[in-house]
């Protein structure tokens, strides 16, 4: 056990330097059983966040029970695969931390977007191509670090959490504003009573219990969904046992530059994402976070997006949330993560479970999804209270760029005269305040720095 090694080493500077005979605690290999169940742990505490991007898609785009059930097995799969590229490493690809990956939900209105004006092989294709790029970008994006300051990653994932939120509301009011019944009472409360259940086990549960809330919560409403006549669970019964995630399955992917150029936008904050996960590991495992070691762990998102575009699945990044679990346990073998990966990969290879995913209720999804959405929020204005305010222009840089992302949820039609490239691009308050935070923290702090400084010399 990690616990048992942990004192042999020196500490210098918060690192731990381990005698030459003992592994770092990130490189130890658990006993079998103990790998399992701590790699099910990780997975159990992801599950929901991974498969809540093919849901929030499916529903959106109004597709097939079938088809949703074969986005989730291949969104699994992926993220199998990809968290294992990270945490054992091959050639110049993965960071060899314990970091579990999945779909990002940077990436939904975009592609929500892409899917209604181009359809599911475009968002297939920007996916591949945004994955390249990214996989090209990798060792160049740390030198472009200093444009990603905390006052614009902060912003970008407050954004990301408010443009979500909605999502969830329309979940618990019945997901389809078509239906005569939609926001009737019982929707309501179902999703209330459990939003209610997720907040007592966190309030009343630690570690691992807390720690899976979200998924209890989702158990917890579906069984009571069952007796109100609002779960169906006959599409179970209907799914296969055994399912092969097939590249292309929905057709040859198509690339289209204004779905590219959006898709490529949002992988921009993925890496600055990914980048602060890594630093945050890094630390919590004290082992020093290396410029290799970074570019590594980048380029693992660029191959699993890569990798996700061809198995019909969507772009792929870090999951803080097993960052937190990691610190929590105290267990930071990457070979246990890794098993994790492998679980995904045996449950993306099961119908049935995706079929048994796909049954939740919309208003349970709605219960989980406003502390699923709210929490991302919640982690953008806690790092923008950490900013600092005095004597500079960063209150008006959150200020506009929050305001820019709010127009398309508050007037969905009005970019509609725009060129369709444009409207893709601004018509997602994710990608369109994201630009506006970038640009806005280029004009006032680093053009106004250079300013200055030139200013300064003429005096």
């Amino acid at each position: 056990m990690y616990f048992a090694i942990s004192g042999v080493g020196e500490i210098n500077n918060g690192v731990i330097k381990m005698p030459e005979n003992v592994c770092h605690p990130v490189d130890e290999k658990l006993p079998l059983g103990q790998t399992f169940v701590y790699g099910l742990q990780h997975v159990l505490a992801m599950y929901a966040g991974a498969v809540a991007v093919p849901l929030i898609l499916a529903n959106a785009l109004k597709l097939p029970n079938d088809v949703l059930i074969y986005l989730i097995n291949a969104d699994l799969f992926v993220a199998g695969i990809t968290t294992i590229i990270q945490c054992i490493g091959f050639g110049h690809i993965g960071s060899k931390l314990p970091l579990m990956q999945g779909v990002t939900f940077a990436a939904v209105t975009p592609m929500i977007i892409i899917g209604q004006t181009h359809g599911l092989t475009s968002i297939f294709g920007s996916t591949i191509a945004a994955g390249i790029i990214t996989y090209l970008l990798s060792p160049y994006f740390s030198k472009l670090l200093r444009f990603f300051p905390q006052v614009v990653t902060g912003t970008i994932i407050t954004i990301i959490g408010i443009s979500l939120l909605p999502v969830a509301v329309n979940w618990s009011a019945g997901g389809n504003p078509s239906a005569p019944n939609y926001a009737n009472g019982t929707y309501i409360c179902l999703a209330f009573v459990v939003l209610t259940f997720i907040l007592l086990l966190n309030r009343y549960c630690k570690g691992f219990l807390s720690n899976i809330s979200v998924l209890l919560g989702l158990i917890f409403g579906t069984i009571i969904a069952i007796p109100l006549g609002i779960t169906d669970l006959s599409k179970i019964s209907q799914a296969n046992w055994i399912g092969v995630t097939m590249p292309f399955a929905f057709g040859v992917p198509t690339f289209e530059f204004s779905s590219i150029l959006a898709m490529t936008v949002v992988m921009l904050v993925v890496m600055t994402e990914t980048t602060g996960d890594l630093v945050a590991i890094a630390e919590i495992v004290k082992k020093p976070l290396q410029p290799n070691d970074l570019t590594k762990g980048l380029r693992t998102d660029g191959i699993g997006t890569l990798i996700g575009g061809i198995f019909n699945s969507f772009p792929h990044t870090a999951f803080a949330q097993n960052v937190g679990l990691v610190s929590l346990t105290g267990i930071k073998s990457r070979f246990v993560v890794a098993s994790g990966g492998l679980i995904l990969i045996v449950l993306g290879l099961l119908p049935k479970a995706a079929a048994l995913v796909a049954a939740i209720p919309s208003p349970v999804l709605g219960g989980a999804g406003i502390v699923m959405f709210g929490m991302v929020a919640a982690s953008g204005i806690k790092s923008l209270a950490k900013v600092d305010y005095e004597g500079n222009k960063n209150s008006l840089i959150v200020a506009v760029s929050v305001g820019v992302s709010m127009i398309p949820l508050a007037v969905p039609s009005f970019y509609h005269t725009l060129p369709e490239w444009a409207g893709i691009v601004l018509h997602s308050g994710i990608t369109g305040g994201t630009l506006a935070a970038i640009l806005l923290n280029a004009f006032f702090n680093e053009f106004g720095t250079i300013i200055k400084k030139q200013e300064s010399r003429i005096v």
